[in-house]
């Protein structure tokens, strides 16, 4: 039997990424937008709390299970920004590349372009778990003077990782899974889910 949980995202790569790192389990991953509730609000300073609000807003719209994350980039010579605001860091709906741009831009004159991907991914039983599962993953790497690669998605073509000296959209998606501050986080959550889900 498969363990129905709803993932508080209307983000299809996400999905897949979560899909595809999740294999081997009993666990059925539904999208909110299938249940036509709408998204959270994320007001919050840090990842954990915008997480948690999401899963907790998703569990009590489906009365499921919820998987939520919250991710963005955090660079060093901004004091941590875009952080939190990584998504609509060039304004509210803002594309990717004006995302992109936006950052290369404030960056422009920095010598110091050390930044890491930040992923905090919460999981509740239900909208009043009391010990919500909370697993976090980090992806350090520096901002390139120009973007590289055709792959994934968000900052991943500015953003060069240490250890394979490529931009995040010149990896391929396996690789990207298994060294990504996403896939360090699902990995955690994976061993949790098998213990929960025995």
């Amino acid at each position: 039997m498969m363990n129905d949980i709803v993932l508080a995202t209307n983000n299809a790569k996400k999905l897949h990424e979560l899909q595809s790192l999740m294999t081997g389990l009993k666990l059925n991953f539904i999208p909110q937008a299938k249940f036509n509730i709408g998204i959270s609000e994320e007001p919050h300073h840090t990842f954990i709390e915008n997480a948690l609000m999401k899963a907790r807003y998703a569990a009590e719209r489906t009365n499921l299970p919820a998987i939520a994350d919250d991710s963005g980039i955090c660079v060093d010579a901004l004091a941590g920004k875009p952080g939190v605001l990584s998504a609509r860091f060039a304004g509210e709906g803002a594309a990717d590349a004006e995302n992109n741009k936006k950052l290369l831009d404030c960056l422009q004159h920095e010598k110091n372009r050390k930044a890491h991907y930040h992923c905090a991914i919460v999981f509740v039983r239900n909208v009043n778990d009391p010990e919500p599962i909370i697993c976090e993953g980090q992806w350090y790497g520096e901002i390139l003077l120009a973007a590289r690669g055709r792959n994934g998605f968000g900052y991943d073509p500015i953003f060069l990782d240490f250890k394979t000296e490529k931009s995040a959209a010149e990896l391929a998606p396996e690789v990207k899974n298994r060294i990504s501050h996403r896939g360090q986080a699902l990995q955690k959550l994976k061993q949790k889910f098998r213990i929960i889900y025995a």
